[in-house]
C-alpha cells in the first residue's frame, strides 16, 4: 500500500525523523486555516496524489499568505494529475533550502536483501540521474539481519560523498528512516529531497512510503491509512471477501485458482480476443486453493457486478480441491446468486476428479454455463460470447 505524502510525513514524525509542519486540507478555507496555524508565512501547497510529476503538472505551488494559500489550494483541488483526481492538499511549512539530497531504502528481491541508495544530488528525477550519471548515486547492500546501524549509516554517507559538516546529521536521519522501514514493515522508504536548510538542519522535505500488505496483520493502525475514497468499489468488495482481485478494462471476466494459472488465463484470453473484435480480460481474480460455493459465489458476485463484463471464463485446475468440489461450488454459487447471475459462464475444469466435475455441471444443465475441454477452447468461447453480447 502506497501512502500519501502527508501520511508518510506523519509516519516519519512518529519515528523521530526531522520533518516540517504539514496540515491536510480538503477545501480552500481549510487551506487558509492551515496556513494560519503554520504561522501565516510562506507555505507550499502540495497536491496529495499517489503518482509522481506533481510539480510539472502544477500540483505544487508556493503561497506567501493564508489568503494566497486558499487561492492556490482552490487551483489544485480537483485537478487531474496522470489520471489521479486531487481530493486533498497538504499545506507544508516553507523552508530555506541550502542543499538537496536523496535517500531511499527498498526491498531488493533479486538479491534477497535490502538496498540503500543515496546521493548528494537530490530534488531531481532519480531514475534519470541513475541512467545518465550512475556514479552520483551510491547503492549499498543492507543485510536484513543487521539493518542500518551506525556503522552501515556511516558507510552509506561516505559512499554517497556527503561533506563532513553534514555527514553526521545525515547518518542519524538515515538510521531513523531505517527505523520507519523496519518498524512499519515497509518495502520502500524514499526521501527526495532530504535537505539541509540554511540554518544547517537536515530535514525530510518529501517522503514516499510503501507498506507491505502481507504484514497488515501486525499493524491494525495501517487500515486507517487506506485510501477508501479512491478505491475501486469492486476491488473493495473483493477485499471484504479476502479475494485476490484486480480490475482491468476488458469485457471477459476471469476466475481461476492460483496466481500463475490466472496470469496465463489473462494471456490466453487476450490472444483469443484478437479474433473476436479485440476483446480483453476484465479482471484478475484468484480464488485460491479452496473453491467452495461461498468463495465461488463471492467471486462471481464481484465479476458480475462489473458493467463492462459480457462473459465469464472460469478456468480451474483441480489439485487439493478436486474438480467435483469446484463444480458443486459453481452450481451452488449460481443458486445463491439467483437472478443476479445473467451473463454466460464458460467453465474449463482439469486435474483431480475432472470427469466427475464435468458430469456434475452437465447434470445441472444451467442455461448460463458452457463447458470447455481445453484452456484455449474456453478462452476462445468466452471471447466470442463477450464480443457477441457487446455487438448485439
Amino acid at each position: 500500500m502506497d501512502l500519501f505524502e502527508y501520511q508518510a510525513r506523519d509516519v516519519f514524525e512518529k519515528h523521530g525523523v526531522p520533518v516540517l509542519g504539514g496540515i491536510v486540507a480538503t477545501t480552500a478555507e481549510e487551506a487558509r486555516a492551515a496556513a494560519e496555524r503554520l504561522g501565516g508565512g510562506t507555505v507550499v501547497v502540495k497536491a496529495q496524489v499517489k503518482t509522481g510529476g506533481r510539480g510539472k503538472a502544477g500540483g505544487v505551488k508556493l503561497a506567501h499568505s493564508p489568503d494566497e494559500a486558499a487561492e492556490r489550494a482552490g487551483e489544485i483541488l480537483g485537478m487531474d494529475i496522470k489520471g489521479h483526481t486531487v481530493h486533498r492538499v497538504m499545506i507544508a511549512q516553507g523552508a530555506s533550502i541550502a542543499e538537496e539530497y536523496y535517500f531511499s531504502v527498498l526491498l531488493d528481491r533479486a538479491e534477497r536483501r535490502y538496498l540503500a541508495m543515496a546521493s548528494v544530488e537530490g530534488g531531481v528525477e532519480i531514475e534519470q540521474l541513475a541512467v545518465e550519471r550512475p556514479e552520483a548515486l551510491a547503492k549499498v547492500a543492507v543485510d536484513p539481519l543487521v539493518g542500518i546501524d551506525a556503522v552501515k549509516a556511516a558507510e552509506i554517507v561516505a559512499r554517497a560523498g556527503f561533506a563532513e559538516d553534514v555527514a553526521g546529521q545525515v547518518a542519524d536521519v538515515i538510521q531513523k528512516l531505517w527505523a520507519v522501514y523496519a518498524a512499519e514493515d515497509a518495502t520502500l522508504v524514499e526521501v527526495n529531497p532530504l535537505v539541509r536548510t540554511e540554518d544547517g538542519t537536515v530535514v525530510a522535505l518529501d517522503g514516499k512510503v510503501t507498506l507491505d500488505a502481507n504484514a497488515a496483520f501486525r499493524h491494525v493502525d495501517h487500515a486507517d491509512l487506506e485510501d477508501a475514497e479512491s478505491a475501486d468499489p469492486l476491488e473493495a468488495k473483493a477485499k471484504e471477501h479476502d479475494l485476490n482481485y484486480v480490475k482491468l478494462d476488458g469485457s471477459v471476466g476471469i476466475i481461476g485458482n492460483g496466481a500463475g494459472l490466472v496470469m496465463s488465463t489473462l494471456d490466453v484470453v487476450a490472444y483469443a480476443g484478437e479474433a473476436h473484435g479485440g476483446v480483453k480480460p476484465a479482471n484478475f481474480l484468484d480464488i485460491g486453493g479452496g473453491a467452495s460455493a461461498e468463495v465461488m459465489a463471492a467471486g462471481l458476485d464481484v465479476i458480475l457486478g462489473d458493467p463492462q463484463v459480457e462473459a465469464v471464463f472460469v478456468n480451474v485446475f483441480g489439485g487439493i480441491t478436486a474438480c467435483d468440489a469446484v463444480a458443486n461450488g459453481i452450481v451452488k454459487a449460481l443458486e445463491i446468486l439467483g437472478d443476479t447471475a445473467t451473463k454466460p459462464l464458460v467453465v474449463r475444469l482439469d486435474g483431480n476428479n475432472v470427469a466427475e466435475g464435468r458430469a456434475i455441471l452437465r447434470e445441472a444443465d444451467h442455461p448460463l454455463v458452457t463447458l470447455a475441454d481445453t484452456m484455449d477452447g474456453g478462452a476462445d468461447k468466452a471471447a466470442a460470447l463477450a464480443h457477441a453480447a457487446a455487438t448485439a
